[in-house]
């Protein structure tokens, strides 16, 4: 197997700058199909604020967010998390993700979706993940079935984007160390 060209590491300080210039950068982008953020989201403040949340929400067991950094030039190209985790009988989560646009289509994003899987399945013990796209984002459903998660069906009018309510694919990866 060749070298990963990306990897994941916990959001720090130094981060907010970059993830503020990918998120204004690639704004249209991701607002094409994802719910439009407030303006304060592209602002580095808003951004700091985010990464100190997402330290406390992963010592509670809330979120788990990362950044996506190509090793080549050691630099931030996007961003990933396991959110609405469930413990107890479910042991699942979900996972989001935003890539820079300039960097789409390389492979990285399903390079770091399996770093996450992992990350989510030894050390947070997860069971479940679940990811879901819309349909109108081909690429986004093939990154997850390239990451080894599978279609369960479709989730009617499960988001609202651009004023309007719209499907999601709805795809999920099982723990395959854990026997049923």
């Amino acid at each position: 197997m060749s070298e990963p060209r990306v990897y994941i590491r916990f959001p720090e300080e130094r981060d907010a700058a970059p993830l503020t210039v990918m998120y204004k950068n690639n704004r249209e982008f991701f607002q094409q199909f994802s719910p439009h953020n407030a303006e304060e989201f592209y602002t580095e403040p808003y951004q700091l604020k985010m990464i100190y949340e997402s330290k406390n929400d992963a010592l509670e067991d809330r979120r788990y967010s990362f950044v996506i950094c190509l090793k080549e030039e050691d630099r931030v190209i996007g961003s990933i998390d396991l959110s609405f985790v469930a413990r107890g009988v479910l042991q699942s989560c979900m996972v989001g993700y935003s890539l820079d646009q300039a960097y789409n289509g390389k492979g990285y994003m399903t390079e770091a979706l399996k770093q996450v899987v992992q990350y989510a399945f030894d050390k947070l013990k997860f069971h479940r993940v679940t990811g879901e796209a819309s349909p109108r984002n081909p690429g986004s459903i093939r990154v997850l079935e390239k990451a080894g998660f599978q279609k369960e069906g479709i989730a009617r009018s499960n988001v609202k984007i651009n004023g309007k309510w719209e499907d999601h694919q709805v795809l999920a990866i099982i723990n395959p160390s854990e026997h049923i």
